[in-house]
């Protein structure tokens, strides 16, 4: 019998197609990212520069510009500029900068929308250490921020020890965080129930947040902190992707767990604690800026550096607000509060309803 020989079917363009459809997708992801991210930064500056324009004496943005890089002649706007405005507006930038990116690494570390320093501890850690040091050491200035970054790592490293059972789940690093922030706070109201009038006073300001309360040194150990902490985040960036897809998944991938979630967690510690340090807890800043800056860059997207931006919106806003558009003067933490508030009533119902809460 003859063996009738058939031509090979042509090879399908089904696979190529989709390759080029997914590559697409992957381009307009990462141009959407670079695009918002430009953007938010853009927004970031200007309303930098905006905060050092306002006040009883009003400057141009060109002069502020000058003036800041050093290239103003008026000695009259420089000092203004330099010295009265620029300390605060540099303070409120870097301290909603990584407050925002703090907020979002232990997020996205966790899988939870409500793991944010404001809960889990770090937070209460410091303002129990600055309050207790303002009221029973009498520290002012540096030792009262050295007191806050030591009581936030403390507070960190407890809620590390009491959450390990063979790992880290977020869930019980949330509960476990909760109760250590409980425990910090009501040990504020007992040394603040201790204090007479002056100190009492103090160590509430120091406790509402207030960007304009920094020393020069605190900036530029925060500043200089930044600068080596983010290239160090966006090189371990690629980990926390592998991290969310669950331990066994990242072990597959070949990461080490563990060891880049210590390190992880430990960075976005640094950066939560060298900021309340500076300038207090600010409520809310660092459980906003990454939802927001997720849903501005989209699903699959990294959300890091955006919402470093989002949290020096809101920082520099809310600084905006608290001095300029009030009939008196406020911490800026009171105004961070009550944005963060109503933000913070949204998403426990939310998470509640579509059972995101574990």
């Amino acid at each position: 019998m003859a063996v009738i020989e058939r031509d090979p079917a042509p090879p399908t363009s089904a696979a190529p197609g989709a390759h080029s459809v997914i590559v697409r997708a992957r381009l307009l992801r990462r141009s959407r990212t670079v695009g918002v991210t430009l953007v938010l930064a853009a927004i970031a500056f200007a309303l930098f520069v905006g905060t050092m324009m306002i006040g009883s004496f009003t400057v141009t943005p060109w002069q502020v510009v000058r003036a800041t890089f050093g290239f103003e002649s008026d000695g009259g706007i420089n000092y203004v500029v330099r010295d009265l405005r620029l300390p605060t507006a540099a303070t409120a930038l870097a301290v909603g900068l990584a407050m925002g990116l703090s907020g979002i690494i232990f997020q996205r570390l966790l899988s939870n929308p409500l793991a944010s320093p404001d809960f889990v501890g770090v937070s209460s850690g410091a303002s129990f250490f600055a309050v207790g040091s303002i009221v029973m050491l009498n520290f002012q200035g540096e030792l009262v921020s050295v007191a806050a970054l030591v009581g936030a790592l403390l507070a960190a490293l407890l809620v590390y020890v009491l959450a390990w059972r063979d790992g880290i789940t977020g869930y019980r690093f949330i509960l476990i965080g909760i109760g250590v922030s409980q425990f910090f706070l009501a040990g504020s109201g007992y040394v603040l129930s201790r204090a007479d009038v002056y100190n009492a006073r103090e160590a509430m300001t120091w406790l509402v947040g207030a960007v304009g309360q920094a020393g020069d040194t605190e900036l530029r150990v925060l500043l200089v902190s930044l600068a080596v902490v983010l290239p160090v985040v966006f090189v371990l960036s690629r980990q926390l992707s592998a991290l969310e897809l669950g331990d066994d998944t990242a072990k597959a991938l070949g990461a080490r767990v563990e060891l880049m979630r210590v390190s992880l967690m430990l960075t976005a510690v640094v950066l939560i604690a060298l900021a309340t340090a500076t300038a207090g807890p600010m409520a809310f800043v660092a459980l906003i800026a990454g939802p927001i800056a997720a849903r501005l860059v989209g699903s699959g997207s990294s959300a890091l550096l955006a919402a470093a931006f989002v949290g020096a919106i809101i920082v520099l806003t809310a600084d905006l607000v608290a001095q300029h558009a009030l009939p008196s003067q406020l911490p800026t933490g009171v105004i961070t509060g009550a944005i963060g508030a109503p933000y913070l009533i949204w998403l426990l119902v939310s998470v509640n309803r579509e059972g995101r809460g574990g």
